[in-house]
């Protein structure tokens, strides 16, 4: 087999061409091309460009909303038909991931409705494996069904690096409430600090209050990771609660940064944080670089995991 029919071929929906490129450029593998249109009804039409019989396939899509979830299916699907080898989907967003398991009656599980789907693609000759990146519940991989090996990803050397880089040698790596603290734990172990947690109060169905601090912040520097961030409702409560606690400063570190409407500008309108660090899993944050927004490339997470050396 020659270099260039071994070399993985790569593909991306629209919202991901950036990592894409960054794979790409990362990893010396090859881009592939497709022409993408949108009909005035709202529908795509999606055509492959770049021959992909025989090819080692590498699509990325994250889904990010419904639109998306859909051309990552048919892209894999018509990828698969038209001969890839082997196909591995990166999905560094995972939507739903937070409805992994019913808690009233007639409730959709719809991680679990996502993975079917995504576990209906075609399985090409050599296998379909999917790459999920910081999921919310360890259980999700278990969800995917049939032929496809689902993996999770975890991004904890970027969230160490930048950890490092914001707090020092001597912070208190945080999170929003004790649900995360046993993964918090394990990171802070990693880095030699303390870890911490806030002990939330249910209000209502919908509100909740932090009543105390596990740890001694008084007088040090905070770090709170949270694996996802949308509103920040959670966020701004952890956030008063070590502050009132004494920390001296804080700042933030999420995997998946969602920042759904005015979300982003809210919590930076807080005060609260010196710095808010995200990775690229999610392409709303490429909207709010120029705002305060620092933002770290997953793309060499996935490369140990596509099965390719360009040496």
């Amino acid at each position: 087999m020659s270099h260039a029919s071994r070399t993985p071929l790569v593909f991306a929906i629209p919202e991901y061409m950036y990592m894409q490129a960054d794979l790409c450029a990362r990893g010396h593998l090859d881009a592939g091309e497709l022409e993408v249109k949108t009909f005035p009804d709202g529908e795509r039409y999606l055509r492959i460009l770049t021959p992909v019989d025989g090819r080692d396939i590498v699509l990325i899509g994250g889904t990010v909303t419904d639109a998306a979830t859909l051309t990552l299916f048919d892209l894999a699907s018509a990828l698969v038909r038209y001969g890839a080898r082997h196909l591995t989907l990166i999905v560094p967003y995972f939507a739903y991931s937070t409805m992994e398991r019913a808690v009233r009656a007639g409730e959709v599980v719809t991680a679990k409705t996502r993975a079917t789907l995504l576990s209906a693609i075609p399985p090409a000759c050599y296998g379909n494996r999917i790459l999920l990146l910081d999921l919310h519940s360890e259980g999700i991989p278990h969800y995917f069904e049939g032929e496809v090996t689902a993996v999770h990803v975890y991004g904890k050397p970027i969230i160490r690096e930048a950890a490092r880089r914001l707090g020092g040698d001597d912070f208190v790596l945080a999170c929003t409430d004790a649900g995360r603290a046993k993964w918090v734990e394990s990171l802070a172990n990693d880095l030699g600090v303390t870890p911490a947690f806030v002990y939330k109060r249910r209000l209502s169905g919908s509100e909740t209050a932090v009543a105390a601090v596990n740890a001694q912040v008084e007088g040090r520097r905070v770090i709170i990771y949270d694996d996802m961030i949308r509103t920040g409702s959670s966020l701004l409560g952890a956030g008063r609660a070590y502050r009132d606690a004494g920390a001296s400063s804080l700042a933030v570190i999420t995997t998946h940064g969602v920042f759904p409407g005015d979300a982003f500008q809210r919590i930076q309108a807080s005060g609260l944080f010196t710095d808010i660090v995200c990775t690229d899993s999610h392409p709303r944050v490429h909207a709010l670089a120029g705002e305060g927004l620092t933002i770290e490339a997953t793309a060499g997470l996935f490369l140990p995991h596509i099965g390719y050396s360009a040496g």
